[in-house]
């Protein structure tokens, strides 16, 4: 049996508006997954952008194995569609099968991309509700994420995908909320160095509610598809990469006329990862001017450059999991254990 300590150190060796009802916010959660234990098999499944790399999929088994976990492959894991991990069709029946498993524990995705939107339709819902299990996984799987919250009501991780990096950050985060169902206090200067923009509290306050959000590119995305779920009293937290000012200045403007913003009862905003425009020429708004209208004047608690998102050291955040929100602090504190 693999302890916390003896995993981290396998880890270590390997490294090289239209919206949904959804459950009252702040209310107890419903039904929790099972917390992970060392020797559980976990499904590994590409539910968006194709495995282009052997090197990939390898670096993924070596992760999980790593954390003390066995991994099983879905079917179309390594399947290539286009740029898709396979069709909508197969890359939803794997992760249907996931979840209808009974010994699978937990479900992580390999990589992002784009393509999670596209196999919504098509997943067994009444499977998947009935068996709650943490899906673990950022980026494009913040449209599985959301929806999960939506249709399910259940918690599930925003955390490196299977075939990131797992450092020491993101293990202990992952270990403490998944293994352990703890209810860390995350964030604050302990952690703030090792991330890339520097955080920065824009409203002061503290705030409690339902742990909402993701990438924003996919969250904008599915405005207004019936998709999403309630915002109502949620903390909100988002996320990007490769976004130039202007297109988060639109994806903010569209949660704002959405009434996305009106909502929430605090705003967490993490990295956005090459998001500043280089062009010495460049007389345009800064990342940090557009987040500054959008986010300055609001009347909740916000935080800039928490670390969360497309960075090294990345923090697991329980989705769907009643937090409290301290701005000046810039942490997040669970309320509830994210696993039974």
């Amino acid at each position: 049996m693999i302890s916390r300590r003896g995993a981290l150190g396998l880890l270590g060796g390997l490294a090289g508006s239209a919206l949904l009802p959804a459950a009252t916010l702040g209310a107890p959660v419903s039904a929790r997954p099972p917390r992970l234990r060392p020797g559980d098999t976990v499904g590994l499944v590409a539910p968006a952008s194709a495995v282009t790399l052997p090197e990939e999929r390898d670096r993924a088994l070596h992760w999980i194995r790593g954390m003390g976990l066995v991994p099983r492959l879905g079917a179309h894991t390594e399947d290539r569609h286009g740029y898709l991990a396979g069709t909508d069709a197969d890359r939803a029946a794997d992760l249907s099968a996931m979840f209808a498993d009974p010994e699978i524990r937990a479900i992580f995705a390999v990589r992002g991309g784009w393509g999670g939107a596209r196999i919504l339709p098509l997943l067994d819902w009444p499977a998947i509700r009935s068996n709650p299990k943490l899906l673990i996984g950022y980026s494009d799987t913040t449209a599985l994420h959301c929806a999960i919250a939506a249709r399910c009501g259940f918690p599930t991780l925003h955390a490196p995908n299977a075939a990131c990096s797992w450092e020491k950050t993101s293990w202990d985060s992952l270990w403490r909320i998944a293994f352990a169902a703890d209810v860390p206090v995350q964030g604050g200067a302990a952690v703030e160095q090792a991330v890339g923009r520097p955080a920065r509290t824009l409203v002061e306050g503290t705030a409690r509610g339902r742990l909402l959000g993701g990438n924003l590119t996919i969250l904008s995305t599915l405005m207004g598809t019936g998709w999403l779920p309630s915002f109502d009293g949620a903390i909100l937290f988002l996320e990007d990469i490769n976004e130039d000012p202007y297109r988060v200045d639109r994806m903010l403007q569209q949660l704002g006329l959405a009434g996305v913003m009106d909502r929430v009862s605090g705003v967490v905003f993490g990295q956005c990862t090459r998001c500043d425009l280089r062009d010495p020429d460049y007389a345009g708004f800064t990342l940090d001017d557009v987040l500054n209208q959008h986010l300055g004047d609001l009347r909740v608690p916000v935080v800039t450059g928490f670390n969360t998102g497309h960075v090294r050291s990345q923090l697991a955040l329980p989705i769907g999991v009643p937090v409290e929100l301290d701005a000046e602090a810039r942490t997040l504190r669970m309320l509830e254990p994210a696993v039974a």
